[in-house]
């Protein structure tokens, strides 16, 4: 019985081994330990909390703590993440979001249920919840002002190239009706307070403006996400016809760089330092009093290195604002410097990555176009 186990376990490690299955078949996390025995895919802890949840679907066991028979290593050694994979990603559309170890939890059950429970992936051409160029339903939308989260039926249309939503079910007119092309959505559940929760931006008048909702049904949500994405993705088309499928993906809903609070100065540099939660998305650096606020307070457009742009750590000499955090940050633009605090010198250090990321890329000609935005700067 002891031989059997060691020749088990050598095959097991074998198979293991094989670069196909040094990633997370459903994540990408990097040295997955955990695997589907009736699935055949190498997956990460996290994945496998989820994969348990459909036991119908996948039986999951420890590659380091469980025991495997021949029939299950063999059964393995036949599938693994490459085979697997060509069966169930066999025709995702490119416009569907695939997520990463980072993304939230209801993105990855829903790409893990949609693959194997689901199998949305396996025939082509099928019809998908969210790839016939419409979608209505209600989500449960916050308040601008009363914070309430209140049901409101939204409408999502090819056709018309835009995303309405309505105050009341019966209602004629749209309280918003927004061209999809300057909609970007993200999730946000921390945020939000709901494990479904999404963060949908928009530009009106050159400012960003933020809704956010949210549904019971995780499927739901993220149907309405790759909806998005779909209607953005055929419009797109239209617009660049000669641009790559790529291209065009790479335009599609984006995840902030980064966020958080950090303390910010105003214009003349000897007012005190107020704290204020800032989003930086791409160009756009973007504070708000609070998370949730549904217009941002100031914006400034952070161009690139060969334009004039910097980040230094720390604060100018002589620096007069009071401050209370003192791991500081300076961008230098050419009309003038923006000076930050942060609480601590992780904080400080992530910051001046996004920031360095952003500053080290060429400027495309719509970002000079939209340079205009420099204008429109911290207030005090």
């Amino acid at each position: 019985m002891a031989g059997g186990n060691e020749r088990s376990m050598k095959a097991l490690k074998e198979v293991w081994k094989r670069a196909e299955n040094s990633l997370c078949a459903d994540c990408g996390k990097p040295d997955p330990d955990w695997a589907s025995s009736t699935l055949g895919v190498f997956i990460c802890l996290n994945c496998s909390g989820i994969h348990r949840n459909i036991p119908s679907i996948s039986k999951v066991k420890s590659l380091k703590m469980d025991h495997w028979d021949d029939a299950q290593v063999q059964f393995l050694a036949k599938h693994g993440n490459a085979v697997t994979k060509a069966i169930y990603e066999a025709h995702i559309p490119i416009y569907y979001y695939q997520p990463t170890y980072n993304d939230c939890q209801v993105l990855r059950e829903q790409w893990i249920r949609a693959k194997y429970e689901r199998k949305e992936f396996t025939e082509p051409g099928k019809q998908l919840p969210h790839s016939d160029g419409v979608k209505e339903g209600i989500l449960w939308k916050r308040g601008r002002d009363n914070g309430q989260f209140l049901p409101r039926k939204f409408l999502l249309s090819e056709r018309e190239g835009c995303l309405k939503y309505f105050t009341k079910q019966d209602a004629k007119e749209p309280k918003i009706n927004v061209k999809i092309d300057v909609i970007n959505a993200t999730f946000q559940p921390e945020k939000i307070g709901n494990p479904n929760g999404l963060q949908i931006t928009y530009l009106k008048d050159n400012k960003t403006r933020n809704i956010f909702v949210y549904h019971e049904s995780g499927k739901e949500v993220v149907d309405w996400f790759n909806a998005i994405r779909s209607v953005q993705f055929h419009y797109l088309k239209v617009a660049f016809p000669i641009a790559s499928d790529n291209e065009i993906k790479n335009r599609l809903t984006r995840n902030f760089l980064k966020e958080g609070y950090m303390e910010k100065t105003g214009p003349k540099q000897r007012e005190a330092f107020k704290k204020r939660w800032f989003t930086l998305d791409h160009r756009r650096l973007m504070y708000f009093k609070d998370p949730l606020d549904a217009f941002a307070k100031g914006e400034v457009f952070v161009g690139s290195g060969e334009n004039g742009y910097s980040v230094q750590k720390g604060l100018p000499s002589g620096t007069q604002g009071n401050f209370s955090w003192h791991y500081g940050i300076t961008i230098v633009t050419p009309d003038r410097e923006y000076l930050f605090t942060c609480e601590t010198e992780s904080d400080q250090l992530e910051w001046i990555r996004a920031f360095t990321s952003v500053i080290n890329q060429a400027m495309t000609p719509q970002e000079y176009a939209s340079k205009c935005l420099d204008a429109v700067s911290f207030p005090s």
